[in-house]
């Protein structure tokens, strides 16, 4: 047993517990000016786990294909273009969203109003019952889209409570929060009843609970964090139209931003993939396990493991570099994908296989998702946080429509072996792509744009950069030497 494991062991004689400087080490909050925001920050996402968890990758999937279909083959399809469908809403949304939110300087307001229409969606959900295949796919594509939209705004504010050295950090931090909500919300829905058998009613109550759960947690985001942004000065003519007339400018100078538009185009193809994991893994692990009861179990396992490695990427992310991060999960991920490709079908092969292959989603999903939003934080002003953040939304999304559809096309054409290893190819060519972009160009120039837009677009920025100690190398001495 090695000395790290020894200390984490290490129990103080007196009161039985941990020794304080231990505690502190493991406080993913220590040496942060604002870290009541930031637990506040990273509560909305541990809030909305309820829906892309308990409704997205779980529950709804499975209900709307059995239940309200009842017909597998076709509520697969269905399903996978109800993903495509709020994907694609949300791209055409994204950018007038963010450049009118950034132009009225009230990016909370539209990431509250958001998450409370995604809530009462959510709970409506319990209002679809077998045939009302119309009405569950609307109601779901709209909370979805609303979902998906807040989580825009979310990412948005972490220009404002993160300096570029501690982005790494504070941004797995909350992606950790989130997989503690899942640990957490999933063994509850499992105590509903009726939920561990799969009837109807114990559907029903899942989605209820998890409007709740989304209700409850999301209440310290709403009182602590802050808007920090300034609105732009009076301009002639219709609101929409000075957010159409900012957004235009926002694209002209995406050529001066030409790293991070790189990374969006790579971010696409590896999200491709990602968005298929999300969308499809308990479609799929329901071949495998039957059982509701061990399914549940299989996706608690899977949040476990991604919260490990998202706690890990946490504190060693804004060292080694983010994008060195993303590779590694990347190849986790390929690996992965070529496992699950190889399985033998449902009941032919060992059951250990199936697990190694969830853990190796786990951890990919740990991962990735934070290094991304971090990488995109590094590369943008401060002053266009809710736009620029959009059109990582955009890319995002543009990825849901693209890659569940492709496999749900592939699935039913060639067979789930054959989508298995495009969603592979997805994560290879992301892997290729990632080391064409320029991560301390892309820096340097979100650092000049602050500096032209004068000392008020700064304000935000300078706010998080308070915090003393922050570790000034990783950002600095890894991604501005391009590794």
């Amino acid at each position: 047993m090695g000395p790290l494991f020894r200390a984490l062991l290490r129990r103080d004689p007196r009161t039985g517990m941990m020794p304080a400087r231990m505690r502190r080490s493991l406080n993913p909050f220590r040496g942060l000016p604002n870290a009541r925001e930031v637990w506040a920050w990273g509560m909305y996402d541990l809030a909305n786990q309820s829906f892309t968890l308990l409704v997205t990758t779980v529950f709804f999937g499975i209900y709307f294909k059995t239940i309200v279909v009842g017909d597998p083959a076709r509520g697969e399809a269905l399903w996978g273009r109800s993903f495509a469908i709020a994907s694609l809403i949300v791209v055409v949304l994204s950018p007038i969203a963010g450049a009118l939110a950034d132009h009225t300087a009230q990016k909370k307001r539209w990431l509250m109003g958001l998450g409370g229409a995604c809530i009462g969606l959510t709970a409506s959900l319990a209002l679809v019952g077998p045939g009302d295949v119309a009405l569950a796919m609307t109601l779901y594509i709209a909370a979805n889209v609303c979902f998906m939209l807040g989580e825009n705004f979310l990412a948005a504010f972490l220009p404002e409570i993160a300096t570029r050295e501690t982005m790494g950090r504070i941004s797995a931090t909350g992606w950790t929060m989130g997989y503690i909500g899942a640990l957490v919300c999933l063994p509850m829905a499992l105590l509903i009843p009726g939920v561990a058998t799969g009837r109807e009613g114990g559907f029903r109550a899942v989605f209820v609970f998890a409007a709740v759960w989304f209700l409850f947690n999301a209440l310290p985001t709403s009182l602590y964090l802050r808007e920090r942004g300034r609105v732009a000065p009076a301009a002639s003519g219709p609101l929409l139209t000075a957010g159409f007339r900012r957004l235009a400018q926002t694209t002209r100078e995406l050529r001066r931003f030409s790293s991070l538009a790189t990374f969006l185009a790579v971010f696409v193809v590896y999200s491709c993939g990602v968005q298929v994991i999300i969308v499809f893994s308990a479609v799929i692990a329901k071949d495998y396990l039957p059982n509701q009861r061990d399914l549940v179990l299989f996706i608690w396992a899977l949040a476990g493991v991604s919260g490990v490695g998202s706690f890990v990427t946490a504190a060693v992310q804004d060292r080694v570099g983010h994008r060195r991060v993303i590779s590694a999960a990347l190849l986790v991920w390929l690996a992965t994908a070529v496992g699950a490709a190889a399985l033998p079908g449902a009941g032919a092969g060992p059951p250990w296989a199936f697990w190694i292959v969830g853990i190796g989603v786990g951890l990919g999903l740990g991962t990735i998702g934070s290094a991304s939003r971090a990488l995109v934080g590094t590369m943008t002003p401060a002053h266009k946080a809710a736009e620029f953040f959009a059109f990582w939304g955009i890319a995002y999304k543009v990825a849901g429509a693209i890659g569940p559809w492709t496999f749900g096309e592939v699935s039913g054409s060639a067979g789930r072996r054959a989508a298995l290893l495009v969603v592979a190819g997805f994560f290879a060519v992301g892997l290729i792509g990632l080391w064409f972009v320029d991560v301390g160009r892309g820096r340097r120039a979100a650092e000049q744009a602050e500096a032209e837009a004068g000392t008020g677009a700064l304000d935000a920025r300078a706010a998080a950069a308070t915090q003393r100690g922050a570790p000034g190398v990783g950002v600095e001495a890894v991604d501005r030497s391009g590794l």
